[in-house]
């Protein structure tokens, strides 16, 4: 019997994203575009993967909740915003940036 073969993929194949600022602490929200997607998202966007997708962009943890009801995750990068939309000098101080950035994370997926 053939094993199926993997291959990788950027998210937003499989996944849509917004995000903003909560202070010095960027929200990224990660929602499947098919809900059979979302146990793989579970699987591999961990909070880990996604501090190291970010090093040196953000300064403190990834935190990550999970939404199954609405087949998403939420993840929260402290430390991400220089203080904060109304102090910092980035060019994107709400942190409107990061949900594109994290659709541009590889993933494997099985053809």
């Amino acid at each position: 019997m053939k094993r199926a073969a993997a291959r990788t993929v950027l998210l937003v194949e499989l996944a849509h994203a917004r995000s903003g600022d909560k202070g010095d602490t960027a929200n990224v929200g990660l929602i499947a575009r098919k809900p059979e997607y979302y146990p793989l998202l579970v699987r591999q966007v961990t909070a880990a993967r996604v501090a190291r997708h970010f090093k040196g962009m953000i300064t403190g943890p990834v935190q990550r909740y999970e939404l199954p009801n609405l087949h998403a995750l939420n993840f929260l990068l402290h430390g991400a915003l220089d203080g904060g939309g109304t102090i910092s000098l980035k060019t994107d101080a709400q942190g409107k940036v990061f949900s594109t950035a994290l659709l541009r994370m590889p993933v494997r997926v099985m053809r």
